[in-house]
């Protein structure tokens, strides 16, 4: 499939005006940043075995585990363009996986385990 980096963007936008206008301000300062694919080496250190792909990642620390310490990056989410416009058929199938990626890594900030969102449908 084929769609335009700024239909791209539109969509992943979408998927956050989702977000429940009450959980917004904890998510102020964290940039959805989109690159094309995951680097090796992140896959690599991350697990991902070669027959799976990576749609998203959350990176820095949860708002569970407290203020942000020196040396800590800042929190920011990562979608990966190239694995979501590979795996889906269409631009509604798209939305739907940007909008369960978005939500997925947004758990994560809320310190949201990968477990529990598995439990919850979310996996």
């Amino acid at each position: 499939m084929h769609i335009s980096h700024p239909r791209f963007r539109q969509l992943v936008d979408e998927a956050l005006a989702l977000v429940p206008e009450e959980f917004r301000p904890y998510l102020a300062g964290v940039p959805v940043v989109i690159e094309d694919w995951a680097p090796d080496a992140l896959l690599d250190a991350l697990g991902v075995p070669e027959d799976e792909t990576l749609y998203g990642l959350y990176s820095g620390r949860a708002l569970t585990e407290g203020r942000a310490e020196s040396g800590d990056l800042p929190p920011r989410i990562t979608l990966y363009r190239g694995p979501l416009l590979e795996d889906c058929e269409d631009e509604d199938d798209l939305r739907r996986e940007i909008a369960i990626t978005v939500i997925h890594e947004i758990a994560h900030h809320f310190g949201i385990s990968e477990e529990r969102l598995e439990e919850l449908g979310w996996g």
